[in-house]
C-alpha cells in the first residue's frame, strides 16, 4: 500500500511572512544599488564563516528572518563587491541600475529561454540585442546566436561548431587542431582539451598580438595535424590587446578555416566610437563572443555568442530526442540550438532593458570613458617616481611595474590595500615578470580613484 500524500504548501505560499520578506529584500536591493560606492568588503576563512553562521541547512529551517540576516550581515560582507569603482582586478563588473532591477523581473517571471514556443517574446528581445552586437561587428543581416553564461562556454560552443563544420566538409583525416596566440584566454585551451584537439601556438609580436604573418608561418609549419579553426583575441584579458583581426580573417578565408574571435572582455569596445577601429577585420570572422557582464553593464552571468551563419551552429549543436520532435519542426528561433546547453534563463533581457531604456549613445559614452581613463592613468604612472608603464594601453587595461619590487612585495601591498578597504588591485604576470594591472570598466571610476591607489605606491 502506498503511503499517503503529504501536502506541504509552505514552499509555495504567499502569506504575510512572504510579504514581509519581499519588502525586506526590495529594501535591501534599493539600499544596495543606492550605495556609492558599495562597500568593498573582503573574504573570510571557512573557519571564520562557520563560526559566524553555525549550521545553516537543517531539517526544521531557520526561517526567513534569520536566513536573510545571515546573508546580509555575514555572507555578503565576506564577498568583494566587483562593482566598486576601485575594484580594478581581473575584469570587474558594473551593471547599470536598470539592468540590475530588471534581473529581478527575469527571475520572477519564470520564462524558459530555450525554445521559441515557450519564450517567444523574451527571445525576440534578446535577438534584437544580438543583432545590434552583430551589426557593430559588421556581420550580415542573418547573423545571430544566443546568450549563455560566459565566454568559456561561448568559446567551447563556437569551436565545437567549427569542428563539426570541418568534418562535414572534409571528413576525418589528420588529427585536428586549433591555432591561437599565447595571450589567448585559458578557456580556449580548456575547450581544446574538452574537444580532444591540439593547440598550435602562434608566436605573438612585441605586444603579444597574433598577426597575419605569424599565423601564416605557424600554419605552414604544421604537417602532422589539420588546423580547422583559429582563435583571435578581441582584447586579451591580461593586457587588453586586440589581435590583428584583419590579417587573421584574410588567411582564414584563403584557407577555408573557421575564425572565432574571443572578445569576452574587449568586445564591448565595439560600441565605442573610439574603440571600434581597433577591431577592423572582425567582420571577416565566423563567430565571436562578448560578455555583457564585463563591460556592457549587465549583471552576472551573461555572454553573447554570435555566428555569421547561425544555421551552421544549428546543424552542429541541435539536440534530438523524442520529446523534442515538435520543437525541431515547429520553431522560429530556439536558443538551445546555438550552444552546448539546453535549460536557460533569458539572461540577455537585463542588457536589452538597459540598452533599450538608455540608448546606444549612452553606452558609447560609458565605454569610451574607461578607454580614455586608461590613457590618463598611463600618463599618471609615467609621472610617478618609481613606477614604469609597460606598454601604451589599447582598451582599458594598464600594465605597470614598481621598480625593484619582488612578487612577495606586490602581493603584500595588494593584501594590505584590500584590508584597508581602499581598493582591490592584484598583481599579474606579464612576460614572466610580476607586475601590477588596472582594468577599468566602471564609468564611476575616476582619475581621483587612480591617484589614491598610486599614492599608496609612493
Amino acid at each position: 500500500m502506498l503511503p499517503p500524500v503529504i501536502k506541504d504548501p509552505s514552499l509555495h505560499k504567499f502569506d504575510d511572512r512572504t510579504e514581509l520578506l519581499a519588502h525586506r529584500i526590495f529594501e535591501y536591493v534599493l539600499d544596495r544599488i543606492r550605495m556609492s560606492p558599495a562597500p568593498l568588503d573582503g573574504p573570510r576563512t571557512p573557519a571564520e564563516l562557520t563560526a559566524a553562521t553555525g549550521k545553516m541547512i537543517t531539517s526544521y529551517g531557520l526561517g526567513y528572518d534569520e536566513t536573510f540576516r545571515l546573508f546580509k550581515d555575514v555572507l555578503a560582507p565576506a564577498c568583494i563587491s566587483s562593482d566598486h569603482p576601485r575594484y580594478l582586478s581581473f575584469v570587474p563588473t558594473a551593471p547599470s541600475e536598470a539592468a540590475t532591477l530588471f534581473d529581478l523581473v527575469v527571475s520572477a517571471s519564470s520564462i524558459y529561454g530555450d525554445w521559441w514556443v515557450e519564450g517567444a517574446g523574451a527571445i525576440h528581445a534578446e535577438n534584437e540585442t544580438l543583432r545590434w552586437l552583430a551589426g557593430l561587428a559588421g556581420f550580415p543581416e542573418g547573423a545571430g546566436g544566443t546568450f549563455i553564461s560566459g565566454g568559456t562556454l561561448g568559446n567551447l560552443a563556437a569551436l565545437t561548431t567549427a569542428r563539426q563544420h570541418w568534418r562535414t566538409h572534409h571528413g576525418r583525416g589528420l588529427p585536428l587542431a586549433i591555432a591561437a596566440a599565447p595571450s589567448a584566454h585559458s578557456s580556449v585551451r580548456l575547450a581544446a582539451m574538452v574537444l580532444d584537439v591540439d593547440v598550435i601556438t602562434v608566436a605573438g609580436d612585441e605586444r603579444g598580438r597574433l598577426t597575419g604573418p605569424a599565423l601564416l608561418a605557424a600554419l605552414d609549419a604544421v604537417t602532422d595535424r589539420q588546423v580547422f579553426a583559429v582563435v583571435a583575441s578581441g582584447g586579451a584579458t591580461n593586457a587588453g590587446i586586440v589581435d590583428d583581426l584583419a590579417g587573421a580573417a584574410h588567411i582564414c578565408t584563403d584557407r577555408d578555416l573557421w575564425l572565432h574571435v574571443d572578445a569576452a572582455y574587449g568586445g564591448a569596445a565595439l560600441a565605442s566610437t573610439i574603440g571600434r577601429p581597433l577591431f577592423a577585420g572582425i567582420e571577416g570572422a565566423d563567430s565571436f563572443v562578448v560578455d555583457p557582464h564585463k563591460w556592457l553593464f549587465s549583471p552576472f552571468d551573461c555572454a553573447a555568442l554570435v555566428y555569421r551563419q547561425p544555421g551552421i551552429a544549428r546543424g552542429a549543436l541541435t539536440q534530438h530526442a523524442e520529446y523534442l520532435e515538435t520543437l525541431e519542426t515547429n520553431y522560429e528561433w530556439n536558443p538551445s540550438d546555438f550552444a552546448v546547453h539546453m535549460t536557460r534563463r533569458v539572461r540577455g533581457l537585463p542588457l536589452w532593458f538597459s540598452l533599450a531604456s538608455h540608448g546606444t549613445d549612452a553606452y558609447d559614452r560609458a565605454i569610451s570613458h574607461s578607454i580614455l581613463l586608461a590613457k590618463e592613468a598611463a600618463r599618471m604612472i609615467e609621472a610617478t617616481a618609481g613606477l614604469e608603464l609597460l606598454m601604451e594601453p589599447e582598451l582599458s587595461v594598464v600594465l605597470f611595474r614598481k621598480v625593484g619590487w619582488t612578487p612577495e612585495q606586490y602581493q603584500t601591498w595588494s593584501d594590505e590595500l584590500l584590508a584597508s578597504g581602499l581598493a582591490f588591485v592584484v598583481p599579474t604576470v606579464y612576460n614572466g615578470e610580476t607586475v601590477l594591472r588596472f582594468c577599468f570598466v566602471n564609468p564611476l571610476t575616476t582619475s581621483d580613484d587612480v591617484q589614491l591607489i598610486l599614492d599608496e605606491l609612493a
